[in-house]
């Protein structure tokens, strides 16, 4: 994937207009690694006419750009982007992964290299080492010799990574942390050349074979992490089909590419075909939406219904009516969620980043302090230079850079394949803070559909009179009143009374079924539906919305975890109490409105609590806005889940309890990574210093840094997040 200067029209098809009016792209950008390449590319990007946002993902590789008004923005960015150093494309999951891989590759073939000439180099000098006085000068300066012809061409080749990367920052004009990596395998290599032409006792071929093999296995296994979630990101996308069969006005169906899919298109889909973006079915069938729900088990369509983009059609052919573009389709979102919270922008990770761009410049200049110290000291340039090459090797900071990465691309990897997408950077580390958590009823801690409970106390003929009504309303309660009735036909001239109920009139009798008053019934609490047929004594149909089976061991889950429960509700009080009685919720409040809840909130934070608020209605979007860390299952509302900072997918509360846990282990798992890195430069810089460390150990004890930090965030992919 090379950097592009295509003409304006060929970028055309990959800029697509946003919600607020302004135009965006995504591109694929090769080579960002580090804080500082996160901070230089959108920097330089957002300094270009008209843009409004600059946002690099760097797991995914995925930059996306906002802009306003300017028609060449894309060439400028893609101008930018290679001004910066960086090879940038339009952004295509298929392309991406397929350049993903041959990275992968090309990484594990410079491992394999190196590694050979690490066992072949570190053999002939451990036998200088080990022969001692009792080796000749002649044959020392043999092994040399060989030792300089092996690691020479293999260590140049090896560390092409490095060099590659440290040559495009340099040229131009800029730099990355590679810069002082290819300079210290270079001084190593220099030096030990000298060392070997001037018959020196010792050199340090070995040295630089190893640390570009150590270097090299943390950066495959950096490699491994990111491409785990961008994989997960991206294959999120590839699950859209890249061709679609579109319906013209004339009738014929044309193949086209599936990103040319536009609102109102009539779309083909055969048995077995996947849907390419999210539509309305013309006619009945069955479609596999495991996407969506997590099931595998195919689901009926009607006539009308929307199936999501992802879903595979399971039933017969059908056609389809496109409900928005691919961009804009549920897989399209789902991959945007997953690539927010596997962007890197939580305190901790602000820490690093301070750190890591402050590398370069203390590094350089640490090494020129010990090299002039040595000198001035009054020590050869020999030791001074094998020593500032010992400090330039040992102080990469690759523990401080991967402390926070790693475990965050963990974390929200092992929570998507759990069914949790994190949509924020930080929302684990302030989840992993909650003390209290609030639950919203409806829809959260039960179904949210309510379900007839007094069916079989109906008088005969009771029921399916009603449901004769109840089939011309989609009103919830009238839907479950037909649900418990067998299919059946519609009442003529139905009528609908908002706020009060339905009304026909058979066989000169008047049927009513809504509320209390408007079947002439007095006194009567409140809650279900009355039906009256003509002057006959009205019948309550009693409705129950059921909790869900997990949300009593979700509940006492989190009390275990020392987490306050409450549970707030806009239905009345005895509904109110039997849930939270069932569910195992002491604090609860009922008839609270939208309003209500924030100011509860509100209330909570200002009482110094963390509040996690879990929710599923528009009337919950500001209460969940409020928490410090917020969830919404799958089902909620578009406002919801927008609000929310971690969304569920499918119908079940049970990963809640396991994302604490993650967000728990993952906070400590990066506190352990941070104290690590700090003991690690305290105790390796002044001995590189001060000479008690050689240019080779110095590369076993960095990379061993590395290793121990991405092995410590690798335990949490494992199960037991307590």
């Amino acid at each position: 994937m090379g950097a592009l200067t295509l003409p304006l029209d060929d970028y055309s098809a990959f800029v697509r207009a946003e919600a607020d009016g302004s135009s965006a792209i995504d591109v694929a950008v090769k080579g960002a690694r580090c804080a500082n390449c996160l901070a230089k590319i959108e920097g330089g990007v957002k300094a270009i006419s008209g843009v409004t946002s600059a946002r690099l993902n760097l797991s995914t590789g995925k930059l996306h750009v906002a802009w306003r008004g300017n028609k060449a923005a894309p060439i400028a960015i893609m101008q930018r982007l290679s001004a910066l150093g960086y090879e940038a494309a339009p952004f295509e999951a298929a392309t991406s992964l397929g350049a993903d891989e041959s990275e992968g590759r090309t990484l594990l073939r410079c491992v394999a290299v190196a590694g050979f000439g690490t066992v072949f180099v570190v053999g002939l000098t451990d036998a200088v080492w080990y022969g001692g006085t009792e080796m000749s000068a002649s044959l020392r300066n043999l092994f040399f010799g060989i030792a300089a012809a092996i690691s020479i061409p293999v260590t140049l080749f090896a560390a092409q990574p490095f060099f590659a990367s440290a040559f495009k920052a340099l040229s131009k004009r800029q730099t990355n942390m590679d810069v002082p990596i290819a300079l210290a395998i270079l001084l190593a290599l220099g030096l030990s050349v000298y060392q070997t032409a001037t018959h020196a006792a010792h050199t340090y071929f070995d040295a630089a074979v190893m640390l570009a093999f150590l270097l090299l296995i943390g950066r495959y296994l950096d490699f491994q992490l990111r491409y785990r979630a961008r994989s997960a990101a991206q294959h999120l996308v590839t699950l859209q089909s890249a061709l679609a069969r579109r319906v013209k006005p004339d009738g014929e169906v044309e193949t086209v590419a599936a990103r040319e899919i536009n609102a109102g298109d009539r779309i083909v889909l055969a048995s077995g075909e996947r849907v390419p973006a999210d539509g309305a079915l013309e006619t009945a069938t069955e479609a596999d939406i495991s996407l969506v729900t997590g099931e595998s088990v195919p689901v009926g369509f009607h006539a009308g219904d929307v199936v999501r983009a992802g879903s595979i059609i399971t039933g017969v052919s059908v056609v389809m009516k496109a409900t928005a573009r691919v961009d804009d389709s549920l897989v399209a979102d789902l991959a945007r969620l997953l690539e927010a919270g596997q962007q890197t922008r939580s305190v901790y990770v602000r820490l690093a980043d301070r750190a890591a761009r402050a590398y370069v410049p203390l590094v350089m200049g640490s090494s020129l302090l010990v090299f002039a110290g040595w000198m001035l000291a009054g020590g050869p340039v020999s030791a001074a230079m094998t020593n500032a090459i010992a400090v330039l090797i040992i102080t990469c900071p690759c523990a401080l850079g991967l402390a926070v990465p790693a475990v965050q691309i963990v974390a929200t990897g092992r929570l998507f394949h759990r069914g949790v997408f994190v949509k924020s950077g930080d929302a684990l580390e302030r989840l992993a803070e909650v003390d209290t958590a609030v639950f919203d009823k409806t829809g959260t801690l039960t179904f949210g559909a309510p379900v007839l409970e007094n069916a079989h106390d109906l008088p005969p003929g009771v029921l399916e009179a009603a449901a004769r009504l109840a089939r011309a309303s989609r009103h919830p309660m009238a839907r479950a009143l037909a649900a418990a009735a067998d299919p059946g036909s519609v009442a003529s001239g139905v009528r609908e009374v908002p706020g009060a109920g339905l009304e026909s009139n058979a066989g000169g009798r008047t049927q009513r079924l809504g509320n209390a008053a408007w079947c002439g019934v007095t006194h009567a609490a409140p809650g279900g539906l009355w039906f009256r047929d003509g002057e006959a004594a009205p019948v309550l149909f009693l409705f129950r919305d059921h909790i869900r089976p997990e949300t009593r061991a979700m509940i006492d889950n989190l009390a275990a975890r020392g987490i306050a429960l409450e549970m707030l509700t806009g239905d009345q009080a005895p509904a109110a109490e039997t849930i939270a009685t069932e569910a195992g919720i002491v604090r609860w409040a009922a008839k609270v409105g939208p309003e209500d809840k924030a100011a509860r909130i509100q209330q909570l934070r200002q009482q110094g609590h963390r509040v996690l608020m879990v929710g599923d209605g528009i009337n919950d979007a500001g209460a969940l806005a409020l928490a410090h860390v917020s969830i919404a299952p799958g089902s909620a509302a578009d406002v919801s889940q927008r609000a929310a900072d971690l969304v569920l997918r499918g119908d079940t509360m049970t990963p809640i309890v396991e994302a604490v846990d993650v967000a728990r282990k993952a906070r400590r798992l990066v506190l352990e990574n941070f104290a690590f890195a700090a003991i690690y430069n305290l105790a390796a810089i002044p001995l590189a210093a001060l000479g008690l460390v050689t240019p080779l150990i110095a590369a076993v004890a960095m990379a061993g840094s590395s290793l121990i930090v991405t092995l410590n965030a690798l335990r949490l992919a494992q199960g037991g997040a307590r």
